[in-house]
């Protein structure tokens, strides 16, 4: 009977110490820092707001659970209310909401600096450039395509009001003998060259340079309706781009007298002036300039 006395007492001491444990546990305090998005309120339609740092760390303390969870989900939000602010500099503190009660917290930066300006959006052409360097002796590149002509540059009006052009900065490598088509980075630069800051729409474009052997020369160009060539007939095709320069081969060069425009006629109910782009594929060269020409399309009265 002693025995087993003391053999459940034993157990009843090892439970309690395991119960003791795991209370010890749940309430133990914790430390945790995370980074988080940091979210601006501001008429944004109004304003372009700079300065301000895309996320802040926010230092938690308390209940260990608690920390885990929070830092773990991040199921709060970090602000700065702008809503009441002008036009001009200020200095903000960072505010929170969701954050749990038992919880201690503070952010860093505790305060930023921001620049409130008047919104503005403008459209520009956008230009291509490149190291010409880079080309290989002997080899000359003709005029660069995109796959956009213009782009949205929004940001602050005095930013702006800098920007002088557009350009895709497209990367040629060294002693390039080929042509170069390959996704480009847009950037908006000021009357030094150096770039500005604004967010530009789209943010990068499909760019394509034709180089070749050091080799052109200027054709005639055949303008033909696109389709059935019944309706060539049916259509007056005109231009006043009546030569461009062809790139390409001495092989390629030697095969073309006149640069091939095929011209989509199916949306012409009467007139119509439209940009075509010269298909280098279809004349078998490398390339042209101009790379597009403008053609009026009058529709014949003829029955």
């Amino acid at each position: 009977m002693l025995f087993i006395y003391a053999d459940s007492s034993k157990v009843g001491s090892t439970r309690d110490v395991s119960q003791q444990s795991k209370i010890i546990q749940l309430t133990s305090t914790k430390s945790a820092t995370v980074s988080v998005p940091l979210s601006l309120t501001v008429d944004s339609n109004k304003f372009f707001v700079t300065g301000y740092p895309e996320k802040v760390l926010v230092h938690l303390k308390g209940p260990a659970a608690l920390v885990t969870t929070t830092a773990n989900t991040q199921n709060f939000k970090v602000y700065a209310d702008l809503s009441n602010l002008g036009v001009g500099s200020h200095t903000v503190r960072i505010q929170q909401e969701g954050i749990n009660s038992e919880l201690r917290y503070s952010f860093e930066p505790a305060d930023i600096k921001v620049d409130i300006q008047p919104r503005k959006t403008v459209s520009y052409p956008l230009k291509v450039k490149y190291t010409k360097s880079n080309i290989a002796t002997g080899y000359q590149a003709g005029a660069a395509t995109t796959d956009i002509k213009s782009v949205k540059v929004t940001g602050a009006m005095t930013e702006i009001n800098k920007v002088k052009q557009v350009v895709a900065q497209l990367n040629v490598p060294q002693n390039a003998r080929s042509t170069v088509e390959n996704q480009a980075v847009i950037e908006a630069l000021d009357a030094d060259g150096k770039t500005v800051n604004v967010v530009i729409t789209p943010a990068t474009a499909n760019v394509k340079l034709p180089i070749a052997a050091g080799h052109s020369k200027e054709v005639g160009v055949k303008l033909v309706v696109k389709g059935d060539s019944n309706e060539n007939n049916q259509f007056k095709l005109s231009s006043d781009t009546k030569r461009v320069r062809v790139f390409g081969t001495q092989q390629q060069l030697a095969g073309i007298s006149q640069a091939q425009v095929r011209v989509d006629t199916s949306d012409v109910t009467n007139a119509k002036t439209k940009t075509v782009v010269l298909d280098s594929k279809l004349n078998d060269v490398e390339g042209f300039d101009p790379t597009s020409i403008k053609v009026k399309i009058v529709k014949s009265t003829k029955s």
